[in-house]
């Protein structure tokens, strides 16, 4: 039996280097529970704080000053080294070096009993990238400190959020017509983000005293080309491929730079990874850990799902201030959406300022410019889309599967939030979201949010060609919503509500 089994009587300590990046961020909600404490290591604690109830402590210190680094590892069982050096600039190979040796070191001194280590799948025989020579080498300067170090060795890892996949969703959202290198063909073998986390915890109660390379992959292998394609299939969209056959890294990195989130540099360091296969040659971690990795297409179809979730459970109104917005022209971005959301004060209760909202649409209407809101359902009409005819069930209540014109009620919390799905003809899909939160001082604020997740070109122009006439549509109705709460507020003073809203129905949406 491994010495650092967690038991009934006392949690196993975990260190988590790397706590604020993709993957330590998503290993910290994993790790949360009774079987382990958890200690995060950052050089800015601040940037945890929408992490900290994943955690039991964090510590402030930096890889590059080991004497911060021996107290922060005192006491701990179990050390996750998580931490690169990709996105920065300069000399990234020293750098990691620096780090690597630093840590080991104070990992000894501390007298942890094993680092788990993340690094980067690639065949020692071949002539590694700079990148991946270098996470190669810091599992090696890791290892030379005594300290067992199990090390996982990945390819591609699929997630929402994470660099290749949202390099994958930008190329094949925003190009109809991709002329691609002929990297874009190189075999790999992804994993998905749920497998690299699954290996990430196990390794805690694998049964071993010395260090342990273990190389991990998804059942398929695949190119870039394969998993750009699947994200076409998977959300509809017609892309045509063309192979190139000369576009360096440096100008690959270039291209990325303008049609994807990424930075140049950090799309050269990834591109510099991909033009050589990285597939698993030694496939004992299936052996030795009780893991059955995804395919690539359900690998997709849970990152798109879990978007979904993230993306569902997202606050928008925890970004803005009273009196402010969350827009640039056309909105932000989440993902692949795009999200326009503003607020405003009102002196009256909640209940109040809410009530205008539960009304919303049918006889009622939108509070502004409904000729021009009966103009885009008989457009929608005419597209075979519903228009507007259905109206809604009932004038002053709504629950969770009600219709409203060609909205669907996906959520309703009385007195606070009301969310509306778009039902009518559009190259995306759209959401319409009211929040109501009480002010301290009296009042609150009434936040209206226009959410869009465009498909493909056609989706992305469509938004932002009637995107002024949404800035329009939205500030008048924001606008014209308080002022009725406040009208209703005046005429009935104690909440403003001229009837109690009716229990909420648990009933799914149809």
């Amino acid at each position: 039996m491994s010495d650092i089994e967690p038991t009934s009587h006392e949690a196993t300590r975990v260190l988590v280097t790397g706590a604020t990046g993709y993957i330590g961020g998503r290993l910290l909600r994993r790790l949360h529970g009774d079987s382990y404490q958890v200690r995060a290591l950052a050089r800015r604690p601040q940037n945890l704080q929408r992490l900290s109830k994943y955690l039991d402590e964090v510590v402030q210190a930096d890889l590059l000053d080991e004497a911060s680094l021996r107290p922060a590892l005192e006491g701990i069982d179990v050390a996750y080294y998580l931490a690169h050096s990709m996105g920065g600039s300069g000399e990234f190979e020293e750098e990691e070096r620096r780090c690597a040796h630093h840590f080991g070191k104070a990992a000894q001194h501390a007298g942890v009993k094993r680092i788990i280590f993340l690094g980067g799948l690639g065949s020692d025989r071949a002539e590694l990238s700079p990148h991946l020579a270098s996470r190669h080498e810091t599992g090696e300067i890791l290892r030379s400190y005594g300290v067992p170090v199990i090390e996982f060795r990945a390819s591609i890892i699929i997630g929402s959020g994470s660099l290749s996949f949202e390099m994958i969703r930008a190329l094949s959202e925003r190009l109809p017509l991709m002329t691609t290198p002929k990297w874009v063909k190189v075999q790999a073998q992804p994993i998905a983000i749920q497998d690299v986390l699954d290996y990430l915890e196990a390794g805690i109660t694998f049964e071993t005293e010395e260090s342990r390379v273990f190389e991990i992959g998804g059942t398929d292998v695949v190119a870039y080309v394969d998993l750009m394609r699947e994200y076409c299939r998977q959300r509809g969209l017609k892309r045509f491929i063309v192979q190139v056959p000369v576009l360096t890294p440096k100008l690959s990195s270039l291209w990325l730079a303008l049609v994807t989130p990424l930075y140049a540099r950090v799309g050269r360091k990834l591109i510099d990874s991909v033009r050589m296969p990285t597939l698993v040659e030694d496939p004992s971690a299936l052996e030795a850990f009780d893991i059955q990795p995804r395919g690539v297409e359900q690998a997709i179809a849970e990152a798109l799902r879990n978007e979904d979730r993230e993306f569902a459970e997202t606050r928008w109104s925890d970004s803005i201030t009273a009196g402010n917005t969350l827009r640039g022209w056309g909105g932000v971005r989440f993902g692949s959406r795009l999200v326009d959301s503003r607020s405003r004060d009102v002196d009256v209760p909640a209940a109040a300022a809410f009530t205008p909202i539960r009304r919303i649409g049918g006889e009622q209407g939108y509070y502004f410019a409904d000729f021009l809101w009966r103009v885009r359902g008989s457009i929608d009409l005419m597209i075979g889309g519903i228009g507007m005819r259905r109206g809604r069930r009932h004038p002053d209540h709504l629950v969770p599967g009600d219709v409203v014109d060609w909205w669907r009620v996906e959520r309703v919390e009385p007195g606070s939030l009301l969310e509306l799905t778009a039902e009518m003809k559009m190259p995306g899909r759209a959401w319409l979201r009211f929040e109501v939160k009480p002010r301290s001082e009296g009042g609150c604020v009434v936040h209206q949010t226009a959410l869009f997740d465009p498909v493909g070109v056609f989706g992305l122009l469509y938004w932002y060609s009637v995107y002024p006439l949404h800035s329009l549509i939205f500030n008048g109705m924001l606008r014209n919503l308080c002022r009725e709460a406040e009208r209703l507020h005046a005429e009935h003073p104690g909440t403003g509500e001229l009837e109690p809203p009716q229990p909420v129905r648990t009933s799914e949406p149809a």
